[in-house]
């Protein structure tokens, strides 16, 4: 593992390059609807899905991905060394209870829109050096229960401005090894705050624009979404 060098202090590139051996993604009925709805392995036929609150649901989708994408390595749930997971709520909750469901170092992140990204990379960082030999990179989130963390519980019928975003109801959960077939990791960047003086509280894609800019300008590595979601399936289909 070595460091960014000059002025891109930032970036991180693996000698090792982790591979991602499995995947498993959850959706719910309204991310199902959309150009994406191929590529999940589970859909949510109802936002509660038998549980008796959102946050219960929100809990029981990590457990359901953490838990299958380890079973699609064939291996079980004890020879993963790490589970590195976040969520969105009080404490990281979610991750915390779904954590005490396996009997291995836990990493409990919070970063919001990137836990996953964030995730990946601190996973790649500690299997690249040989801290760990298989580690579970997850997180999850339901609309229901960040609006009524972040904003107002849907019983309240408060209207939405235009620019609200609407807060994904899903999850996933990659495996990382240092043996196996899958998309090598090469290298991770971390971000780092910087405030654009938006100060709009409900337009919350003014705030996360930039991040998207400086992404495209790294390279344009996003043209069509679309296609680069089938390029990485593709890809894990053939090295598998």
């Amino acid at each position: 593992m070595m460091k960014g060098k000059g002025k891109n202090k930032q970036t991180i590139f693996f000698k090792n390059s982790p591979k991602i051996i499995s995947f498993y993604s959850i959706a719910g009925p309204k991310e199902a609807k959309s150009v994406f709805s191929p590529y999940f392995d589970f859909v949510l036929e109802d936002d509660l899905w038998d549980a008796d609150s959102y946050e219960k649901t929100e809990r029981k989708m990590l457990e359901h991905v953490v838990f299958n994408a380890i079973e699609r390595t064939g291996m079980n749930p004890a020879d993963v060394d790490a589970l590195i997971c976040g969520d969105l709520l009080n404490q990281i909750i979610s991750s915390s209870f779904t954590a005490r469901k396996f009997d291995t170092t836990y990493i409990g992140l919070f970063g919001a829109c990137s836990t996953m990204a964030e995730s990946l990379a601190v996973g790649a960082c500690l299997v690249d050096g040989g801290y760990f030999d298989n580690v579970a990179c997850a997180t999850a989130s339901h609309f229901s229960s960040v609006e009524r963390q972040f904003r107002f519980p849907l019983e309240l019928g408060t209207q939405r401005p235009p620019t609200a975003q609407w807060t994904v109801t899903g999850g996933g959960c990659s495996v990382l090894s240092t043996k196996g077939d899958g998309v090598r990791i090469s290298m991770a960047t971390f971000g780092k705050v910087t405030d654009f003086d938006v100060i709009d509280a409900n337009n919350m894609g003014a705030a996360m624009a930039p991040a998207i800019d400086i992404i495209g300008l790294c390279g344009m590595i996003l043209p069509r979404i679309s296609n680069t979601k089938i390029y990485i399936k593709e890809e894990l289909k053939v090295s598998a």
